[in-house]
């Protein structure tokens, strides 16, 4: 359950960080648009799980986990920066991880679509 429950935060959270792709290969239909705007408001509760539900399944293959936790983080970041505690480490490996942010965000929806089959 908590393996499927994974695969579409990993699909939601893809559709979220790899949205400036996506719309390059939607053309004129503003599919994605119109999903990331729904699951926008949703984007903190993603990227907790992405990265909860990760840790708890890290057995499995690491390298999708590791990809999870990732993208977890990049959800997160307009968390960290809110924390004191955390704004200096994990808001800065959130900054320095924002450039990729599109691959990553395509790698999670590849991940998501796997883990579902």
């Amino acid at each position: 359950m908590i393996g499927l429950l994974l695969a579409i935060a990993n699909i939601s959270g893809g559709l979220l960080l790899g949205l400036t792709t996506l719309d390059k290969w939607d053309g004129e239909s503003d599919f994605f648009n119109k999903t990331a705007g729904l699951l926008a408001p949703f984007q903190t509760v993603i990227g907790g799980v992405l990265i909860v539900f990760s840790i708890l399944t890290f057995r499995g293959n690491i390298l999708f986990n590791i990809a999870s936790i990732v993208g977890g983080l990049l959800l997160l970041t307009h968390v960290f920066s809110k924390v004191p505690l955390l704004e200096s480490g994990l808001k800065n490996v959130s900054d320095k991880l924002m450039p990729f942010k599109a691959i990553i965000g395509i790698g999670l929806i590849v991940i998501g679509v796997l883990g579902i089959f």
